[in-house]
């Protein structure tokens, strides 16, 4: 199949998924033709021979189909329960298991007065064979569009009242029951739906959403372990897929006789793709005793094939499976689905929004057991949560990976300006930190540029002749196996690569990355061969699952992520474009023409949004306040003005938190005003104003706000826009409501405006109210949902009256009722559905308990509060802030472009200067310019202030002189202090201009030059000076290495530095100046030199104290024997 993207081929990432899994499925049924044959000849079977052999073994359309069709259809059933099949009129029987008489209660023996006549037969009521009650809670659940959400349905039979639990679905041909007796030790499930077997899960899912983000490995280890607690079988496993289809042991927690399996890497075939489709369709699959006889079923012969068990909770399992579990010791199984989102391309190359089967949660036990329908819910939603969870970090990690591709790219981009296309090789970072891969390398014009393990230079330039012969029209190609790929030569590059991308940049040049075999990425502790066990290689386990995966994967990488290929792609038309401008003679006003215009189109653009928001705040109708970096109000438009009572005029220059919120909202706006000046914005929160004037008798006004940070043009944040919603009104009847239980209709059932939509649910799971509010919302009358499932029939995917966008939405919805009737109400949370007519509504969704007059929970109440039209315009406002900050940052990023070209013409100038014939003390302030250079460029290239703050930016490690770093550090100050008048004294022993030491030169010359900058700043002219004085202490600290302790004490009279100055510092201010920012940064750089800074006021003079220690250079001179 082509690939998606156009003119690159792939035989790895960009191939379509489809035909990955249609060449698997081919494998799957040429394995299990293997196995059949040699059940049917005698042979024994080779498991691990047949599974390479398989993967490479052509299979006729006939046999794949008649494969599938045995999965789906095989006609056996297994023994801890019994199947009948109806037709979905009249429950007419037209299939049941064998052993269906014995389990419902009616052999002769149980029904004497029957005699030998057959009661249960073809064309059999079904409804007949069990009580009245149980009859109707059948005809019940076949009304219901949805049957399955009303599993499990209990029934008691007829003849001796035994209780059941019956487990339906639709199929083709009607509906298939499956029936499971109710156990003594059961925990009893008092009514159908889900939402009372949800309740058994209830502690499980609450330690999941506690668990901290990041750490999917924390995530996957704790639900195999409350799966274990809920279930009690010996060994429960998590499996991860990965892209090539074979599986991985990522968790585990095991009875402690049990040999690990975790780490255990297996191939795709051992859980065959009809299996995995399966699981898409019936997520959880149980298999009480694979040791015991299945079942056959007994059908209509009218039908035209046989029934299909696909969806049936006791479909047997195959004969190879059952071998398999015999094998490894395990007689009992349940498997449950873990299902994710899934974004692929079709062929037009659009985004599809679908699902995919992320991995399995996998339970065994040594002997026979089975847990009831009603926990194997629970589990089915406990995986479901586990879902919801791994999208969140799933996502979490791409936008990690991503953002470190994205910085990579930018710092090769950049080195691209200064050294092209060399610096992308030459340099650090370079292209083998673009992508994870073991080698690299630069073929341009005939020249060779190698990175970790590559093939030779010869057979690269092979590589890229064959790639110009049989790939001529695409510009790459990516594969996970270059042998697969059909390079002739693959055989000769050995194990060491295996693996290659590969991206044309001019008609004869490419880039490459090499990734060598995948085995020696996997390494399992159970892996190690049992001398005790007999052909061991032949037996299917799971020692023999790892030899065959070891074996598929010898000459074959780890598969080439998409956005791995898409960070690939892109550098590979950045640099295609450079090096046509290479070739271009009128480059340099080329790139001046474009700057030009971007300058001209960003004031432009920049002076048009600032307008239009500045017109969009005083006008919009939802209220909006904003405060500078002390917390005083700047901004304060009509709407909010009207609803507190306090006019603009009379609001500007006021303290939010002292003068305007109540005392109960000062914590609450304390953090947000916190979070918002470290760039953390949060949403809806609620805060209560004061009110003034005429307003004051209604009472505080309450607000739910979003909290947006204002920046500067150096992207400082300087304040805090706040855009709210008034839910005055809401909050008013909600404590009303909460007050006067006993008026509870005249309330609910009020038109009033301000009553917001209410619905409510019993505690199974139906709807038992539907106030008017919430039927002018939805379009859907009370009549018409009271009665109905709350989920699945009232709100859900398909077939119900409010239909949700996603079954993430339907799973959080459900935790909420789930918290609810647990005792844990749950406050505004997103909620979005489309109505009657297909409009989509958006809401906020706050779920409370409701109990009866003895405090008993009988169900939950749920509150919507509407996104109005104040809120849209709120976000709005919102939007334009943001199209704003991103204008900065564009004007910021030309600026630093456009400081860079002067400065490299400095740089240029300055190495002329220094080919002249120079004096000592030109040449020294040639030295001081240069190390100058070195520090602005440093400065412009501190892109991720992330690193810095967070502590993790690598410092540079070189021998320097410390007489140069105090020659630049005072001649950065000198034009300032000579502007006020200022004389700078320098106190240095003799020695520091000699001393050399080892760290980052460029970093402590940029923190010793902006403290002594501030120092300037803030000296009164009138008092004529600024000292800066270094105090070193050698220290020894074995054989003949020393350290040399520095003291920095930059002292200036007068008052100093303002207090909120020292405070930023210190990360303890309210706000961040530019001013602050820099000194901020300036302590966090000297703490990452294993230093530290204070600020220190006396009575006639303040200073910053700076310590620093940093190894000696081994010197032979006299020098260094100071």
């Amino acid at each position: 199949m082509s690939p998606p993207k156009q003119t690159y081929s792939s035989t790895s990432t960009a191939k379509s998924k489809y035909s990955v899994r249609v060449a698997q499925t081919t494998a799957d049924a040429a394995l299990e033709a293997v196995y059949e044959k040699s059940g049917s000849s005698g042979d024994s079977f080779d498991y691990s021979r047949s599974i390479s052999k398989s993967t490479g073994e052509s299979v006729p359309a006939g046999a794949v189909t008649a494969y599938l069709q045995r999965m789906q259809r095989g006609g056996l059933t297994q023994t801890f329960g019994c199947m009948v099949a109806v037709e979905d009129v009249g429950f007419r029987v037209i299939a049941y298991s064998e052993n269906a008489p014995e389990t419902l209660d009616l052999m002769p023996q149980a029904v004497p007065s029957m005699g030998e006549m057959d009661v249960l037969n073809i064309g059999t009521d079904v409804r007949t064979l069990f009580t009245p009650s149980s009859a109707s809670s059948l005809e019940k659940a076949a009304a219901a569009q949805d049957i399955s959400l009303l599993n499990p349905i209990t029934v008691h039979c007829r003849s001796s009242g035994k209780p059941l639990y019956a487990i339906a679905h639709r199929i083709d041909v009607g509906i298939v029951i499956d029936f499971e007796a109710v156990k003594m030790n059961d925990v009893i499930v008092s009514a159908a739906g889900a939402l009372q077997s949800h309740k058994l899960a209830a502690k499980a899912i609450t330690r999941l959403q506690a668990l901290p983000g990041g750490d999917i490995g924390l995530l996957c280890d704790t639900v195999v372990e409350e799966v274990r607690k809920l279930t009690g079988y010996d060994r429960v496993m998590a499996y991860r897929f990965h892209e090539d289809e074979h599986g991985e042991v990522v968790a585990e927690t095991r009875h402690m006789d049990l040999d690990p399996y975790l780490g255990l890497h297996y191939p795709a075939t051992d859980i065959p793709q009809a299996s995995r489709f399966l699981f898409m369709k019936n997520r959880v699959r149980v298999i009480a005793d694979c040791a015991a006889a299945p079942v056959k079923v007994i059908q209509d012969p009218n039908l035209r094939q046989p029934v299909s068990l696909a969806g049936s909770t006791l479909r047997a399992p195959h004969g190879c499976h059952a071998q398999y579990m015999t094998n490894m010791g395990s007689i009992a199984s349940l498997v449950m689905a873990v299902i994710i989102n899934d974004n692929e391309e079709d062929s037009r190359g659009a985004i599809q929004r679908g699902r995919k089967l992320w991995g399995l949660v996998v339970c065994h036990h040594t002997s026979p057991r089975s847990v009831p329908f009603p926990l194997r819910s629970a589990c089915e939603f406990l995986m479901q949560v586990f879902g919801l969870q791994l999208n969140m970090e799933v996502a979490l990690a791409a936008q990690l990976r991503e953002k470190h591709i994205l910085r990579t790219q930018t710092l090769l981009c950049d080195m691209l300006l200064r050294d092209a296309p060399i610096g992308i090789v030459s340099q650090t970072p370079n292209i083998m930190d673009l992508v994870r891969c073991d080698g690299a390398a630069l073929y341009y014009g005939k020249r060779f540029w190698l990175l970790g393990t590559t093939p030779t230079e010869n057979q690269i330039k092979d590589i890229a002749e064959w790639l110009l012969e049989h790939h001529k029209d695409s510009t790459g190609l990516s594969t996970d196996s270059l042998a697969d790929a059909n390079y002739p030569a693959a055989h000769l590059l050995g194990d060491a690569v295996c693996g290659m991308a590969a991206a044309k940049i001019t008609a004869k040049d490419f880039l490459f990355w090499f990734r060598s075999h995948t085995a020696k990425e996997v390494k399992w502790g159970g892996a190690k061969h049992d001398s005790d066990e007999k052909d061991d290689g032949r037996r299917m386990h799971p020692r023999s699952s790892f030899k065959a995966f070891l074996e598929v994967v010898k000459r074959r990488s780890l598969p080439w992520e998409d956005v791995e290929m898409d960070a690939i792609h892109s550098l590979q038309l950045i640099l295609r474009g450079s090096f046509q401008d290479i070739d271009d003679s009128d480059t340099k006003t080329m790139v001046h023409a474009r700057l030009n215009d971007l300058k001209l189109h960003g004031m432009d653009e920049l002076s048009v949004v600032a307008n239009e928001m500045v017109r969009l705040i005083e006008t919009a109708t939802a209220p909006i306040l904003a405060v500078d970096s002390s917390g005083m109000v700047n901004g304060w438009n009509a709407k909010i003005a009207q609803v507190t009572g306090l006019p603009v005029s009379e609001a500007m220059g006021r303290s939010l938190v002292k003068d305007l919120v109540l005392d109960e909202s000062v914590g609450v706006v304390e953090r947000l005003l916190y979070l918002a000046a470290q760039g953390e914005e949060e949403q809806n929160v609620e805060i209560k104003l004061k009110t003034f004037g005429t307003q004051t008798e209604k009472g505080a006004v309450i607000l739910i706000v979003n909290a947006c940070s204002s920046r500067d043009v150096s992207d400082s944040v300087v304040g805090v826009c706040f855009v709210g919603q008034d839910v005055t009104g809401q909050k008013m009847f909600m404590d009303k409501f909460t007050r006067i239980q006993a008026d509870y209709k005249t309330i609910v059932q009020n038109p009033h405006p301000l009553i917001p939509p209410i619905f409510g649910g019993d505690e199974f799971g139906y709807c038992f109210e539907w106030n008017p509010a919430m039927e002018a919302l939805t379009g859907w009358t009370r009549e018409e949902v009271v009665g109905k499932l709350l989920v699945g029939e009232v709100f859900g995917m398909q077939m119900m009256c409010c239909r949700m966008q996603s079954q993430d939405a339907m799973t959080k919805f459900m935790i909420s009722l789930n918290s609810a009737m647990d005792g844990q109400n749950t406050d505004k949370f997103s909620f979005s559905f489309c109505d009657r007519e297909g409009k989509f509504v958006e809401a906020l969704l706050s779920t409370n308990k409701r109990t009866n007059s003895d405090g008993v929970i009988t169900g939950v109440f749920c509150f919507l509060q509407i996104a109005s039209l104040e809120l849209q315009q709120a976000l709005k406002v919102q939007r334009a802030t943001e199209k704003v900050a991103i204008a900065k940052l564009k004007e910021l990023a030309y600026i630093r472009q456009e400081i860079k070209n002067p400065l490299c013409g400095i740089t240029f100038t300055r190495q002329l200067l220094e080919d002249t014939d120079l004096s000592e003390d030109q040449k020294q302030f040639l030295d001081t310019s240069a190390v100058c250079e070195q520090q602005l460029h440093k400065v412009l290239n501190d892109m991720d202030l992330e690193s810095i703050e967070d502590g993790y930016l690598e410092l540079e490690t070189a021998e320097f002189e410390m007489g140069t770093v105090m020659d630049a550090v005072i001649s950065q100050g000198m034009s300032t202090s000579r502007e006020k008048g200022l004389q700078i004294i320098r106190e240095t022993p003799r020695e520091i201009s000699t001393m050399r030491l080892f760290g980052d030169q460029i970093r402590l010359q940029q923190v010793l030059a902006d403290f002594l900058l501030n120092a300037v700043r803030f000296t009164p002219s009138s008092e004529g000076w600024v000292k800066i004085k270094v105090v070193p202490t050698r220290k020894r600290v074995g054989g003949n290495l020393h350290v040399m302790n520095l003291e920095f004490r930059v002292s200036h009279p007068g008052a100093g530095l303002p207090d909120e100055l020292v405070l930023e510092m210190y990360d303890r201010g309210k706000g961040m100046t530019q001013e602050g920012l820099g000194l901020n940064m300036c302590r966090k750089l000297v703490r990452l030199m294993n230093g530290d800074v204070q600020y220190v006021r006396e009575s006639q003079q303040c200073y910053f104290v700076v310590y620093v220690e940093l190894p000696m250079a081994q010197r032979d001179d006299a020098a260094s024997q100071m």
